[in-house]
Formats: structure tokens, C-alpha cells, sequence
């Protein structure tokens, strides 16, 4: 088998470059401060987007192009669009660990993140293993800590907050929604 040394490269770029997407959407999320000043966890899940979600997004990249000849669109067909997204919660709590899932701890007002667990879809889980091309130490820890310990993954961090004060900060949250909801013309 004869390989491209330049397609490979590029993929290999795409492929490293996905790193850093993280850690700056992790970061971007830190600064916008969903709780304040307080430390909160970064969920990161795959879900599926529905044929008709396809669809819809597909139409208005459509509509985007006929009323804008300079807009190039982003598909070419409706095969071209994702079929999957990843959804990035911040939250109080620590949810149960799960394939295709990621769990970062955000520190507002700094740029420390912790990393929980990094645990892609099962089926690519060897991949990740040592000697092969996606090799991670990361994924690998979080992979057998998912298999042999998993209560401890989800298990409270030692700075978490009790359910009382996460209750107060939601209260809170909320408190303030309703006032700029009410103070808004």
C-alpha cells in the first residue's frame, strides 16, 4: 500500500489540532463564569443529530447561499453534514461516567483545568493503546479507570460543594435570570 506522505501529514495536523480545540473551548467556557466565581465541571458528550435536524441545517446553508452569491456553503449535499455533535454542559455536579464523554474541572479566573476522564467510543478504545498512531496516556488511564474503578471517576472531588451550597448557587442563578428578565424592556 502506497501512502501519501502529505495527506497523511495533514490528517495527522487535523488530528493533533483537535487537542487544542479542547482545551480552548474548555477555557472559553471557563470565562464566561455559568456559576460565578465558583469552580464547576465541563461535560462534554456525543449526540446524534436527527435526520430532520440534518435536513434543516442543510436548508439553511441552502437559503444562506442563494441570498448571498459570495457565500460559499459549508455542504455540498446532504450527506455532507454531521451527523453527530458534541454538546459542552457545564455543571455543579459530577455526572456518571460514560463512553464518548469527556470531564474537565474549571477554575473561573484562571486557566486551570483539570482533566477527569477523556473516554472516546468503545469500539475505538485500542486505539489509544501504546505504539499506535492516536496513542494518549490520558484516554488510556481514563479507559481503565472506567473499567476497574468506576466509582471512583465519579466519585464528589475533594473541593466540590455540598448539595446545600449547590442548591444556594442555583438559587441564586435563578434569582438573578428572573431580575434581568424583569429589568429588560
Amino acid at each position: 500500500m502506497k501512502v501519501d506522505r502529505l495527506e497523511t501529514h495533514d490528517r495527522w495536523q487535523h488530528f493533533l489540532k483537535q487537542d487544542f480545540d479542547i482545551g480552548a473551548n474548555c477555557q472559553r467556557m471557563i470565562d464566561q463564569r455559568p456559576f460565578g466565581p465558583y469552580p464547576f465541571y465541563i461535560f462534554v458528550h456525543k449526540r446524534t443529530i436527527g435526520e430532520d435536524e440534518r435536513v434543516s441545517i442543510f436548508n439553511e446553508e441552502f437559503w444562506k447561499q442563494i441570498s448571498n452569491p459570495s457565500y460559499t456553503s459549508k455542504y455540498k449535499s446532504l450527506e455532507d453534514v454531521p451527523s453527530h455533535r458534541l454538546i459542552w454542559q457545564p455543571r455543579l455536579t459530577k455526572p456518571k461516567a460514560q463512553p464518548n464523554s469527556m470531564l474537565f474541572k474549571g477554575y473561573p479566573g484562571t486557566n486551570n483545568v483539570k482533566i477527569i476522564w477523556m473516554l472516546p467510543d468503545e469500539s475505538t478504545w485500542e486505539a489509544y493503546e501504546k505504539g499506535k498512531l492516536t496513542e494518549n496516556k490520558t484516554v488510556v488511564e481514563s479507559i481503565v479507570a472506567y473499567k476497574t474503578k468506576r466509582a471512583s471517576l465519579e466519585a464528589r472531588e475533594e473541593d466540590d460543594f455540598d448539595d446545600e451550597k449547590i442548591d444556594g448557587i442555583y438559587r441564586d442563578l435563578a434569582r438573578e435570570a428572573a431580575l434581568r428578565k424583569f429589568s429588560t424592556p
